[in-house]
């Protein structure tokens, strides 16, 4: 049988139990491997120092010219850059205000969002003084209601890129038609939204002020993220990134804890001209026949019966096994339980009937192992 952590891993000698990700790229489990591409840039760029507020400019610049964008700011992770786009949007580029913050009482501090697009990380946009307020309900909204909510008080309207087909909502198009009209910026939530390679290009290209990305999706690492959109706006953000306070001489902007390290900031850059040059047909086709792989092992194990779910997004690929527990040797729970207890233990995302095993974000020398260990539970 494949094994491919040590027994003695470096989580265990600090007293942690490894695991092998099949869920994905979650904050909970790490996010995300860096690629070798990537790794190797790093390592480089650990070799001299540099003046920060230069790299952040001139990979700022690679980035934007590769998305298709005016202007781009590297940031430590996605939600990061909500905040500091949603600040730009609070404070324009007056450094006045830029100081108040999260004191925003005599400015624009209002957030819209739809209500059918409520999600946890819409906490990120509010933690520099704003207000959410809603339009509509779960079940969507409508043109007319944002209209009637932007006021003097509204500094931007956020959109939830993930959560554009939910029904109901109102659409990328009607939102930012609805919102410019106002003078009011759209900020979009596209953190997972880097595949196909067009819709990624397509927030900024469609219309959107700005847009937030997390890098950890397209093999940066966990930490890093991009926001990316109008010069104007993403120059607002800037100074109040964690070099904006160290360069400003009053520094007061509030964006100190959101520090990155050189190799984070060189590694996001190596990973979008990694993302934009590399072969996605093949990469979509390696996932495939790693499905295809799993699920020929699993194929005489009674009561399964399989999906491979196909997606835009973070996920373009990933297996779902339905199984029957009047059938099956086990049910959906005392599989993932029993994949829990080895070591290392493995993860998978799962449902009352049925486990889901996304090839992403599992190593390709681990691909028998998790075979292996799903078919002993269940073969």
């Amino acid at each position: 049988m494949a094994t491919s952590a040590t027994m003695t891993s470096v989580y265990e000698r600090i007293g942690v139990k490894p695991a092998i990700n099949a869920r994905g790229f979650l904050t909970v489990l790490g996010g995300s491997t860096p690629s070798p591409r990537v790794k190797a840039a790093m390592e480089e760029a650990e070799r001299y120092f540099v003046e920060m507020k230069d790299l952040l400019e001139k990979g700022g610049e690679i980035i934007a010219e590769l998305i298709g964008c005016e202007a781009a700011y590297i940031t430590p992770g996605a939600a990061a850059a909500l905040a500091l786009g949603s600040a730009a949007c609070v404070t324009g580029s007056d450094p006045e205000k830029m100081a108040l913050l999260p004191d925003t009482t005599s400015m624009k501090n209002q957030v819209i969002m739809q209500a059918c697009q409520r999600y946890s990380y819409q906490r990120a946009v509010t933690i520099v003084g704003t207000k959410l307020v809603e339009i509509g309900d779960e079940n969507g909204a409508t043109a007319a209601q944002l209209e009637a909510a932007i006021s003097d008080r509204t500094s931007c309207a956020l959109y939830v890129a993930h959560l554009e087909d939910r029904p109901g909502a109102l659409s990328f198009e009607e939102t930012l038609k609805v919102a410019h009209a106002k003078g009011v910026p759209v900020l979009t939530d596209a953190a997972g939204q880097c595949y196909p390679l067009e819709r990624m290009k397509s927030w900024t290209g469609r219309g959107a002020d700005l847009v937030a990305f997390g890098a950890k999706y397209i093999g940066g690492v966990h930490s890093s993220g991009i926001l990316c959109g109008k010069k104007e706006l993403v120059d607002a953000a800037v100074p109040q990134g964690f070099i904006g306070f160290e360069t400003v001489a009053e520094r007061r902007s509030f964006g100190r804890p959101l520090k990155l390290d050189r190799q984070e900031i060189v590694g996001v850059v190596t990973a979008v001209q990694e993302w934009f040059s590399m072969d996605h047909d093949k990469r979509i086709a390696d996932l495939e026949r790693r499905i295809a792989a799993w699920q020929s092992r699993l194929q005489s194990a009674p009561g399964l019966s399989f999906e491979v779910v196909k997606q835009e997004g973070t996920t373009p690929r990933r297996l779902r096994i339905e199984i029957d527990p009047a059938k099956a040797r086990r049910d959906a729970k005392a599989v993932v339980e029993g994949l829990r207890a080895g070591n290392p233990m493995i993860l998978v995302n799962a449902d009352a009937t049925s486990i889901s095993v996304n090839p992403s974000t599992v190593r390709v020398e681990d691909d028998e192992l998790v075979g292996n260990r799903i078919r002993e539970l269940l073969a």
